[in-house]
């Protein structure tokens, strides 16, 4: 596949991605895959050493279904465990846990570490950006991003602009995703936005069908597939989403709402206690090989 980016030229960015897990490898894939050099950042030493080859791996699989640029050579790739490494960034994606306290402190440490009017981006799929923003030096630099995964398939990405994100902020995510050629969507700030709020409460539904003994998981997706239109099927999406991040998602709703539906029912908690959290380990709602 060929197609010229119609933004800035891949060298006129240099990304930082705060985490390695599954968000932060896809983010960091679609990045070097369109040209883009990338320091990825985790203090935690089994996912850095992983990182390299997940990436690889996820390159080729990209490749293969033509969803990367045939005519931009890869951009580098650092992986550290400093973050004094985002020094000289035009821009950082933390793309951390989705937990509140974890996103702010390195949304803290790094804010003090990168220049004035470098881009701050939390990936998130439902903590609201302007709480975010109280954690960064400069809250003007800060916007929300929901890339869905896998990051370097899907095309449109979720914006979000927080009450004190500012408009040079809104223009350098808008140029760095053109960069990417994903299509922003730009929406308000509100626990879990417009993708989360809407699709999270719906998977936990149809996890308690499955809990209450209605249909199989199997069942449940052929439904909404067939007679829905839904493209994988909600419980097959909450494996590729991750349950344990699924959970996440939810607590951060239902304790910012009071949506008694945004309360993780009891089968997504006991498959996270189990350690049957989706795709990423193995076993979730279905089995997975490799």
């Amino acid at each position: 596949m060929s197609e010229n980016n119609a933004g800035d030229a891949p060298n006129a960015h240099r990304l930082t991605i705060l985490g390695a897990g599954v968000m932060g490898v896809g983010i960091a894939t679609l990045a070097v895959g369109h040209g883009v050099p990338v320091a990825l950042i985790d203090v935690d030493q089994a996912k850095r050493a992983e990182a390299e080859a997940r990436i690889a791996h996820e390159l080729r699989l990209a490749g293969l279904m033509g969803a990367l640029p045939d005519d931009v050579p890869t951009g580098e790739l650092v992986i550290s465990d400093s973050l004094s490494d985002a020094a000289g960034s035009t821009a950082v994606i933390e793309a951390v846990t989705e937990i509140s306290e974890l996103k702010e402190k390195v949304i803290a440490e790094v804010s003090v570490i990168v220049s004035p009017g470098t881009l701050l981006v939390s990936n998130t799929s439902s903590i609201p950006i302007d709480e975010l923003a109280s954690a960064a030096a400069r809250p003007a630099e800060l916007v929300g991003t929901h890339f869905m995964n896998p990051s370097y398939l899907i095309r449109t990405v979720e914006v979000i602009r927080g009450a004190r994100t500012g408009e040079a902020a809104m223009d350098s995510v808008r140029a760095l995703l053109t960069t990417l050629r994903r299509r922003p969507v730009v929406v308000r700030d509100a626990p879990g936005f417009v993708t989360s709020r809407v699709l999270h409460p719906m998977i936990n539904d149809a996890a308690r069908v499955v809990q209450e003994g209605t249909a199989t998981a199997e069942d449940v997706d052929a439904l909404m597939q067939g007679c829905l239109g839904h493209a994988t099927g909600p419980l097959r999406t909450a494996d590729l989403i991750g349950i344990d991040n699924l959970v996440d998602s939810l607590n951060v709703l239902y304790e910012r709402t009071g949506d008694s539906g945004c309360r993780p029912c009891d089968l997504l908690l006991e498959k996270v206690r189990a350690g049957d959290i989706g795709r990423k380990s193995g076993r979730g709602f279905y089995e997975y090989e490799g």
